[in-house]
């Protein structure tokens, strides 16, 4: 836990106080003060501070920072029927997340110069719950738009080595990833990678039917492998910053420890869907788990979370990537023709915390996956921890709860979820952004009053 600060010589705004609060670090009980949604004092339980308001917990309760997610796919505007900013950011809020960042691809224009982020800050202005901040863009014609994005204040920039599924966004051959490496590694930029290999998916099996082992044989472990072998010897070569973007692929961890002892800069994430569900589990037509790098075996999942515990895996993102219900092809079940993104910003806290109290890992553990990494990783110094000088951003989280997921009761746009029917342990009773409440019973705030983020002003 943080160390005390100093007791306030104002009243605070906010007090809260929790016999559970959680940390990176560490679990205990404290008290955390907010003045102009900011964190300003901390200290034991029964410290004295004076405050306008105070949040008492509920014994069964944990405090935890807001959750930063930084893989999602809003597809506002241009495809604003899959999803959009104030569906997204609902959802996000009723899971414990307060700030995310959306990915440049799936919304019309793509975000691939600065015209067109101004287009994407226009139409998320005023219509987001929880903050939101943008990634740029790397694609084959655009980098001499690069530096500009990053002044305008994007995040970093994301690539495809492979087609990316829409022709707006085409992929980086290797020429090009090493020439947009070496510009965004002039500025120290971040450069976030779809990791899969397009020639050794082009040799794999074609995917098609309903069968869930023919789709993952179209995208064999190989395909991942290959291609991040190539983003850490580009990244050797050029010395920038890269992230490997949702990692299925449990055999790509010993290089990646491997490139980390050499000083490679490469951090990696993956996702609750690859930490919870099997591919041996997934029933024939159940399209509504197809997403790329798919869902692998048993086996990978449970080094995954070897990988987490080893500190090899940094962080676990959503990567929310929804479309309308016909493009999943409910109809046929066909794992070759339906649109490949998994649902789930929502439910993220409570299905990693299921699976992560079944292998001993903590509340603390899952916060520095969720929410201090992700927010280090993106450069974010004010979020992802319960600190003096942090945002006051928070979750109330009963972590002994138990529900059933149903698709329809959650909030983003189409209810279509791989979750559907499952039991889940851990809820989250409130979301309070910047000391205000904005989700759970009570909510002071209903209304959009998420800001939008710059790099390097917050």
């Amino acid at each position: 836990m943080s160390e005390p600060a100093a007791e306030p010589t104002a009243e605070l705004d906010v007090l809260f106080r929790a016999r559970r609060m959680a940390g990176p670090d560490g679990e205990g009980p404290g008290s955390v003060g907010v003045r102009d949604g900011k964190i300003v004092a901390q200290g034991p339980l029964d410290a004295g501070f004076r405050a306008a308001r105070v949040v008492e917990l509920a014994a069964d309760e944990v405090l935890l920072p807001g959750l930063v997610d930084t893989h999602v796919h809003i597809n506002d505007p241009g495809r604003a029927e899959w999803e959009g900013f104030a569906t997204a950011t609902r959802a996000a809020a009723a899971g414990g997340i307060t700030t995310l960042l959306d990915m440049p691809l799936n919304s019309f224009p793509p975000t691939t110069d600065v015209d067109a982020l101004k287009v994407k800050r226009k139409a998320a202005r005023d219509r987001v719950h929880v903050d939101v901040g943008f990634w740029g863009g790397a694609v084959d014609d655009n980098l001499t738009e690069l530096r500009g994005l990053h002044d305008a204040g994007v995040f970093g920039f994301k690539c495809f080595l492979l087609p990316s599924g829409v022709d707006e966004f085409p992929p980086l051959n290797p020429g090009e990833l090493e020439d947009a490496l070496r510009e965004v590694a002039e500025h120290d930029a971040l450069m976030i990678v779809h990791a899969e290999d397009s020639d050794a998916i082009e040799h794999a099996s074609a995917a098609h039917g309903e069968t869930y082992a023919d789709f993952l044989a179209s995208r064999p472990r190989g395909a991942e492998n290959t291609a991040i072998a190539q983003v850490i010897e580009l990244a050797r070569r050029t010395g920038a910053r890269v992230h490997i973007l949702h990692l299925s692929s449990s055999d790509a961890l010993p290089m990646i420890a491997s490139a980390r002892a050499d000083g490679v800069r490469v951090t990696v994430e993956t996702c609750p869907h690859y930490l919870v569900f099997t591919a041996e589990e997934i029933p024939d037509g159940a399209t509504q788990f197809k997403c790329c790098p798919p869902i692998r075996e048993a086996r990978n999942r449970e080094l995954l979370w070897e990988g987490l515990a080893d500190g090899i895996i940094d962080c676990v993102v959503s990567d929310h990537s929804p479309c309308t219900p016909d493009l999943e092809r409910f109809g046929i079940g066909d794992f070759g023709v339906a649109w490949g993104g998994v649902s789930g910003p929502q439910v993220g806290l409570s299905a990693v915390w299921t699976q992560a109290r079944l292998r001993g890992h903590t509340l603390s553990d899952v916060v520095r996956w969720m929410s201090r990494n992700p927010a280090g990783q993106a450069g974010m110094r004010h979020k992802g921890a319960i600190a003096p000088g942090h945002d006051a951003d928070f979750c109330v989280f009963a972590p002994d709860d138990a529900f059933v997921v149903d698709a329809d009761g959650l909030h983003h746009r189409k209810p279509v979820s791989p979750y559907h029917g499952r039991t889940l342990a851990g809820t989250v009773r409130g979301t309070w952004l910047r000391g205000v409440q904005i989700a759970g019973a009570g909510t002071e705030s209903p209304a959009p009053r998420g800001e939008l983020l710059k790099r390097g002003e917050v």
